[in-house]
């Protein structure tokens, strides 16, 4: 890849005339991502704009490799496909906007330079839970924006199916310590998981296909699939929303079951006030959803967002992995984080899963499914 990742005809091309020096700044994604060679945001003169370019020739871990099938989790070209097609804009009348597409290139060498509109505002990363309650009411006036239409995944080849299933089991690392006495009794793990934590995290994991069945047999809704607060900032009164490279179908309340652990896994709040932003999301979500005009079970919607708790099942093998490691990262990869706090953090919410995971076993028997393997 070239360490300049444009050429000035195609800025001029995209951005149109301008005078003066230009500047480019990486901003912070996932870098392990084979279908991400890399975003910036580009300054020429006194235009400005957001460069993402989508490629799959770049290499990367097995996991996140870059797929050219378009059903796949991971499929390099979807972002590209949902902002050529109008579908990034389609909750912006709820309050929930994306960057304007401002072109599309197909470059050469195969990879997509997506340019996008700069957008300004309070990143989610900063809200304060009243905030991240407002935009879960607009997720869900957009999901349950009217009574026909949620089950109605919008029919386009390049969209996700059983994304949950595919990016659950592409997680692997460290799932043989689940049973392992020494992983579990190192230092990082042992003063800060909380008691207990093991015999839940286990049951998780052993009724894993049994939640990822119940995720697939609920309520659908076009899900954004990487719903968190680091895509997301205010733009006036509503939210702007990016990274749209996962859409596709998933269960009602999927994204909100998605938002609420990520807000605390990667250290944006403490995990004290879990509960609080758990309950004022959740309700907000549920009024939202009423407010679309969505008349459906709020059980299902419950039990959507618990049982979405299957999604973390591979961070403890994960955190049981690096416990050994000196260096802890947060979120980018390139910024050292306290081990201690992001152990503790980070058992207090895989704890609040557990709780979830509980609660959607209830739930699922009261709904008629079948039981876990795991029992009541």
């Amino acid at each position: 890849m070239s360490e300049i990742p444009f050429t000035e005809a195609e800025v001029r091309e995209v951005l149109g005339p301008f005078t003066g020096p230009m500047f480019l700044a990486t901003n912070t994604h996932n870098p392990k991502n084979g279908v991400t060679a890399g975003v910036w945001t580009v300054s020429a003169g006194e235009r400005h704009a957001v460069l993402k370019v989508l490629t799959r020739r770049k290499q990367s871990e097995a996991r996140w490799a870059a797929s050219d099938d378009p059903r796949h989790w991971n499929y390099w070209r979807r972002e590209a496909h949902v902002y050529e097609s109008g579908l990034a804009q389609a909750w912006r009348s709820y309050g929930i906007r994306a960057p304007r597409l401002l072109a599309c290139v197909e470059r050469a060498d195969g990879d997509v330079a997506l340019w996008l509109e700069r957008l300004r505002g309070r990143p989610a990363t900063r809200w304060r839970i009243p905030s991240h309650a407002a935009h879960a009411r607009r997720l869900g006036a957009a999901q349950g924006a009217a009574e026909g239409s949620v089950g109605e995944t919008p029919d386009q080849p390049w969209l996700s199916r059983g994304f949950l299933r595919e990016y659950v089991g592409s997680n692997t690392l460290g799932q043989e310590l689940l049973d392992d006495d020494e992983a579990w009794q190192q230092p990082l793990i042992r003063d800060h998981f909380p008691p207990g934590l093991r015999k839940d995290m286990v049951r998780l994991h052993h009724d894993r296909e049994w939640f990822l069945h119940i995720m697939e047999t609920l309520p659908r809704a076009l899900n954004h699939l990487d719903h968190w607060p680091a895509n997301l900032r205010t733009t006036g009164r509503n939210s702007a929303l990016f990274d749209w490279s996962f859409t596709g179908d998933g269960a009602l309340g999927e994204d909100i079951g998605n938002y609420i652990p990520d807000t605390f896994f990667d250290l944006f709040l403490p995990a004290a006030r879990l509960p609080e932003l758990a309950s004022a999301v959740y309700e907000a979500y549920v009024e939202g959803l009423r407010e679309g005009g969505w008349r459906g079970d709020e059980r299902l919607v419950r039990l959507g967002v618990c049982a979405s708790a299957v999604k973390y099942d591979w961070i403890t093998g994960l955190m049981l992995a690096r416990a050994g490691e000196e260096r802890q990262v947060g979120y980018g990869g390139a910024e050292a984080v306290s081990a201690e706090r992001l152990y503790r953090q980070r058992g207090l919410v895989l704890a609040f899963l557990a709780g979830w995971a509980a609660e959607a076993r209830e739930l699922a028997l009261g709904l008629g499914f079948p039981g876990p393997p795991s029992g009541r």
